[in-house]
């Protein structure tokens, strides 16, 4: 990046970014589907994708057939996710120390999907809560990915403009919602669930590794 396009502050999405956990989510998803009386359906996995607490646990219930009330599908699925965090934290290779390395030099702060226990979670379980300085949930704000409300609360949360903050995203909704809230995207494309060549079409870099992301903030990337 030139010296023009350095950011201010760096936003981060948390599953498929920092954790390789977008594949547990769907597991959990599934399995919580299976067990309560619903149909997994053909999409749901990427429908979901982005979507609020509140916004898939309805879904849940609404589309998939869940028989349980949308508050106590989404207790269960977080508690079983939670549980993964506990014992297996699925952190990615090199996702610490490159939060380590960015937020050192820049404001940082977590613009995730995930409810905020799974981001004290895995901030706990890495000690990146001495190094990111904000965490924003899309439960806290008006709505999930693609919606840009959790970056621009983000944004906001380090008193950074959002068209001043960098935003790294892997998802198809991820990469829509940091483009909408008007910051510069990064995408580094998650291998389980790619996006949408239209999604990461809105990404001004694309890196194959979270670990290519102190290269790309010093120039030479």
């Amino acid at each position: 990046m030139s010296g023009a396009e350095i950011p201010r502050a760096v936003l981060f999405d948390l599953d498929g970014v920092l954790a390789d956990s977008e594949h547990l989510w769907d597991r959990v998803r599934r399995e919580v589907t299976a067990e309560f009386g619903g149909r997994w359906a053909e999409g749901a996995t990427e429908a979901m994708m982005g979507m609020s607490t509140p916004e898939w646990s309805n879904y849940l219930v609404t589309e998939l057939g869940v028989r349980l009330p949308a508050q106590r599908a989404a207790e269960t699925v977080v508690e079983r996710m939670a549980e993964y965090y506990r014992t297996d934290p699925p952190v990615l290779p090199g996702a610490v120390e490159t939060v380590r390395w960015v937020g050192r030099r820049f404001p940082t702060a977590i613009a995730s999907s995930a409810p905020p226990r799974i981001i004290r979670a895995f901030l706990e379980v890495t000690g990146l809560d001495e190094v990111v300085g904000h965490t924003v949930s899309s439960e806290e704000v008006g709505a999930g990915k693609p919606a840009p409300d959790v970056y621009l609360r983000a944004a906001e949360g380090l008193g950074v403009p959002a068209e001043s903050c960098l935003a790294v995203e892997d998802s198809g909704n991820g990469l829509r919602a940091a483009a909408a809230a008007g910051t510069t995207v990064v995408a580094v494309p998650n291998p389980h669930f790619p996006p949408a060549p239209e999604a990461l079409a809105l990404a001004s870099h694309r890196l194959e590794a979270i670990t290519r992301l102190p290269e790309l903030l010093d120039g030479s990337g």
